[in-house]
């Protein structure tokens, strides 16, 4: 396989992968406005005057037994998860985000709390009063949706772009070497939402932290893509300055 079909393949990969995450950051950015009623939705929800025969949108707090906690520490794709059974008997399947601070110290026969809305267990808490969000917690989401939607837009468009802009600029160097920082770029810009999304979860910040602490980084991105860019279509990029290959000595005329 010669190199101009390993060029035109990485581009593809590069242009289907950009357009791929790109739906993922515009689906996350359609959910965060659902994500933020659902929250002040629960936030603002009464506690429930007695047990609820069915799902209610007030809240009750019902009483567990731990029968089993699953980490799933070397299983990627499956999430953390306990089985609670309540006095009743019929256990209940509650899946986490994460191990911490609650689940990673489950016991089987260990005694939790959890918080019942809308017919889900949307928080436990343990015997010291520690509290953990579970998959159905709506608390939380908003922060996960936006942090989902600039990562996904920061990387998926100039993925898009460059892939684009490299299938087009086949057989011109200085427009393929602009394409390349425009992907790369685009993954530093990704990198850094993801990152910003981290230190709010880890943190506790409010919302808005999110887009306070990315756009100034994602200013000074955009302000370096767009030199390195312009680099690149000016020729000043190392790539553009392959020397070529040495010419043959001509014969001199005698």
């Amino acid at each position: 396989m010669g190199s101009s079909t390993r060029g035109t393949l990485r581009s593809v990969a590069w242009l289907l992968s950009g357009v791929v995450v790109l739906v993922i950051g515009v689906v996350s950015a359609v959910q965060v406005r659902g994500a933020l009623e659902r929250e002040r939705e629960f936030r603002s929800a009464p506690a429930c005057t007695s047990v609820p025969v069915r799902a209610s949108a007030c809240v009750w707090e019902q009483g567990f037994t731990v029968r089993t906690a699953d980490m799933h520490r070397n299983e990627r794709r499956e999430p953390p998860e306990a089985e609670l059974v309540p006095p009743s008997g019929r256990p209940w399947h509650v899946t986490f985000r994460n191990t911490e601070p609650v689940l990673s110290e489950m016991e089987p026969g260990e005694k939790v709390v959890g918080l019942v809305w809308h017919g889900q267990v949307v928080e436990v808490r343990d015997a010291e009063g520690r509290r953990q969000p579970t998959s159905s917690g709506p608390v939380g989401w908003p922060e996960d949706r936006l942090g989902g939607a600039l990562a996904g837009v920061s990387f998926g468009l100039p993925a898009l772009v460059g892939g684009a802009w490299a299938l087009l600029a086949r057989g011109n160097r200085r427009r393929a070497a602009a394409a390349t920082v425009v992907r790369w770029h685009g993954i530093a810009l990704g990198i850094t939402a993801i990152l910003t999304l981290w230190a709010q979860s880890a943190n506790d910040w409010p919302l808005w932290a999110i887009p306070a602490i990315w756009g100034p980084l994602a200013l000074l991105g955009l302000a370096s893509m767009t030199a390195f860019t312009l680099a690149a279509l000016r020729g000043e990029l190392a790539d553009d300055d392959t020397p070529s290959a040495p010419r043959a000595p001509q014969p001199q005329a005698g």
